[in-house]
C-alpha cells in the first residue's frame, strides 16, 4: 500500500500556487533520492508487456508511463528547521482505447502479472464505458520517434546538494529578514525530479528526465502599537532548472525603482530577505492609495497570475467545451469568438505564445504524456485570439490535425489530460526600459508580486491584487502604496495594454500547483513576460471600511 506524506504548509502566501495537501509518496531518506532507478531496456520490456496486452484483448491504440517521481521539500521558520521531506512514488499507468473510448487503470506492482492485470482492467473498463460512449475517440496523428531520451538541461542535481546546505541558506535568508526589522520569517524549498518513460503502440519509446526547483519565503513585520502587521512574499520564481538557481549571480540581475532587486534565471534569497523585511516594514506606514483610474506598470513577477487566469486558463480547449464547467468554470473565449478570426482579445501590442520548449521554463519537456514531440505555437497575435491548448483527441473539434503537445498526467497514476502549457507575452520589439516607462506615466502605480486574486467562471469578470505597491506622478516613483487592487475584464484589460518593455527586462513566473480535473491533478506551468502598462484601470482600496 501507497503511503502519504502530510506536510503542514502554512503562512507562505502560495496565492494561486494551489500547495496540495497530501504530497504522494513512500518516505525515504534523502539517500535514497540518488539510487538508480529502473533500467531503460527493463522499462521497454515492461512497457511492451502493457501494450501487446492490451492489443491481444481488441485495443486499437495502447500508451503506457512508467514514472519514478522523487521529491524533496524543507522547511524553515526564523531559526529552525519545522521539516524535511524526501519521498518517492514509482508505478506505471496504462491508457487504452477499446470499442473507440478510453480506459486506463495504473499499479504499482511493475511486474509483467502487475501489468497485465492493469491492462485487462484498463481494457474493460473501456469497453464498459463504450455503452455509453456518443462518440467514438478520434486522435490527431503522431509520429513514431523510437527510442529517444530528453533532460531538463541542468548544471546541478539537486539531489546531490546536502541538505545541510539548503538548510544552511534557508536559515541565512531567515536570519537577514529578522536582522533587517521582520518579526516572523518562514521559507521553504521544494525540489522535484519526474523521470518518466512513455511507450505507444504508434512507435514511440521515449526516457525523459525532468527537475524543478522552487524557493520561497514570507516575511511578517509587527507594528504592537497600531495592531496590524503586513508581509512581503519572496520575489523568486518557480523554474525548470537545477540547483544553480540558487547561485544568486548578479548577472541575472536586474534594478528596479527605489533599488528593488529583480531576479531572472539565478536568484539570491538572503538578498531578497533581507529587502523583503525593509519593504515589509515600510507597507506598515505606507500611504493607502485613493481609489480611480490609473496607469498600471505590471512586473512580470505579478503578470504572470494574471495571464495564467484571463489568457492561460480561458484558452484551454477543454474548458471551452464545457468539459472543465464544475471545477473553476468554462470560458468566454467560445469558439464563434476564434472562427470569426478577428476577435480582439487585445490590443495591438498583445502576443502571446504557447511553448512547451522554453529553457528554465516549469513545462519545458522533449514530448508530452502521449508522446507529442512539443513546440511552440500562437493563441493572440497582434490582439486576435487565432488558436487554442488543445491535445490528440480535442484537435480535430478545431479542424487540426496536431496535437498542440501540452498532455500532462501529474503521475504514473493519474490518467493524462489536457494541461495549461507555458503562456507568455512576448516583449516588446522596440528598446524600452522600466525606467522610459515610468517616465511617460503620469499618475500611476507599479505592482510587483502576487497577491490575492478572483474571477469569475467565465474567466473573464476579475479583481488582482500584489505584493508591492509604488505611486507613479509625472513620471517618477514618489512612495509606497498600500491596499492596492485592480479591477478588470480580461477583453478590456488586455486592450488597455499600451506599451511592454523589450526582451532585456523578460523573465518567468510559474506555478508548481496549478490544479485542474476531477479528481483534481497538480501541474507545474511558467508564464514569461516583461514588464508591461495598461492605461485606464480601475483601482480600488481594499482597506478602506464602511
Amino acid at each position: 500500500m501507497k503511503r502519504r506524506s502530510f506536510v503542514q504548509y502554512a503562512g507562505l502566501g502560495t496565492g494561486a500556487l494551489m500547495m496540495p495537501s497530501l504530497l504522494l509518496g513512500n518516505n525515504i531518506p534523502a539517500e535514497a533520492l540518488l539510487a538508480p532507478g529502473m533500467d531503460v531496456a527493463l522499462k521497454k520490456k515492461m512497457a511492451d508487456v502493457a501494450l501487446n496486452t492490451a492489443k491481444s484483448l481488441g485495443a486499437t491504440y495502447a500508451d503506457a508511463r512508467i514514472g519514478r517521481y522523487l521529491n524533496q521539500y524543507v522547511f524553515t521558520r526564523e531559526d529552525k528547521v519545522q521539516n524535511v521531506v524526501n519521498t518517492e512514488s514509482f508505478g506505471i499507468g496504462i491508457r487504452v482505447i477499446a470499442n473507440g473510448t478510453w480506459g486506463f487503470a495504473s499499479t504499482n506492482a511493475v511486474t509483467e502479472d502487475g501489468i497485465k492485470k492493469a491492462t485487462e482492467q484498463a481494457v474493460a473498463i473501456a469497453k464498459a464505458n463504450s455503452k455509453i460512449q456518443k462518440e467514438p475517440v478520434v486522435l490527431a496523428p503522431v509520429e513514431a520517434y523510437g527510442e529517444v531520451s530528453w533532460k531538463t538541461p541542468i548544471q546541478k542535481d539537486f539531489k546531490e546538494v546536502p541538505i545541510s546546505d539548503k538548510v544552511d541558506l534557508l536559515l541565512s535568508a531567515n536570519a537577514a529578514a529578522i536582522e533587517n526589522g521582520a518579526n516572523f520569517v518562514n521559507s521553504a524549498l521544494f525540489m522535484v525530479n519526474e523521470q518518466k518513460y512513455f511507450a505507444s503502440t504508434d512507435g514511440s519509446y521515449i526516457d525523459q528526465d525532468v527537475h524543478r526547483i522552487w524557493p520561497t519565503f514570507t516575511v511578517t513585520a509587527i507594528d504592537r502599537a497600531a495592531g496590524k502587521f503586513r508581509t512581503r512574499q519572496a520575489m523568486s520564481a518557480p523554474m525548470g532548472m537545477g540547483y544553480e538557481y540558487m547561485d544568486g549571480l548578479e548577472s541575472e540581475k536586474l534594478v528596479g525603482p527605489q533599488g528593488i532587486k529583480l531576479y531572472r534565471n539565478s536568484y539570491d534569497i538572503v538578498e531578497d530577505a533581507t529587502m523583503a523585511a525593509k519593504q515589509a516594514k515600510e507597507k506598515l506606514t505606507a500611504k493607502s492609495v485613493e481609489a480611480g483610474k490609473y496607469d498600471l506598470i505590471l512586473e512580470p513577477n505579478h503578470l504572470g497570475l494574471t495571464i495564467h487566469e484571463s489568457v492561460g486558463h480561458p484558452l484551454e480547449l477543454d474548458r471551452v467545451l464545457g468539459y472543465e464547467a464544475n471545477y473553476a468554470g468554462t470560458s468566454f473565449a467560445t469558439l464563434d469568438k476564434w472562427e470569426s478570426k478577428n476577435f480582439k482579445y487585445g490590443s495591438d501590442v498583445v502576443n502571446i505564445v504557447a511553448d512547451k520548449t522554453q529553457v528554465g521554463s516549469l513545462g519545458a519537456v522533449g514530448y508530452d504524456d502521449e508522446g507529442v514531440k512539443t513546440k511552440k505555437w500562437d493563441l493572440i497575435r497582434n490582439g486576435v485570439l487565432v488558436n487554442y491548448e488543445a491535445i490528440r483527441d480535442q484537435v480535430h473539434v478545431i479542424g487540426q490535425n496536431e496535437s498542440h503537445g501540452c498532455c500532462y498526467a501529474q503521475s504514473w497514476e493519474d490518467v493524462q489530460f489536457q494541461r495549461m502549457p507555458n503562456v507568455s507575452l512576448e516583449p516588446g520589439k522596440e528598446k524600452y526600459s522600466l525606467q522610459d516607462m515610468i517616465k511617460d506615466v503620469e499618475k500611476g502605480i507599479y505592482i510587483l508580486g502576487r497577491g490575492s486574486y478572483s474571477i469569475d467562471q467565465q474567466r473573464y469578470n476579475f479583481q488582482f491584487g500584489g505584493t508591492m505597491f509604488y505611486e507613479i506622478k509625472n513620471g517618477e516613483v514618489v512612495g509606497m502604496l498600500e491596499d492596492v487592487a485592480y479591477q478588470s475584464n480580461t477583453q478590456e484589460f488586455w486592450n488597455s495594454c499600451v506599451k511592454i518593455c523589450d526582451k532585456d527586462d523578460y523573465r518567468l513566473f510559474g506555478s508548481f500547483f496549478d490544479g485542474k480535473g476531477q479528481p483534481s491533478q497538480v501541474s507545474a506551468v511558467s508564464h514569461g513576460s516583461s514588464t508591461a502598462r495598461f492605461n485606464g484601470i480601475n483601482v480600488i482600496n481594499t482597506g478602506r471600511t464602511i
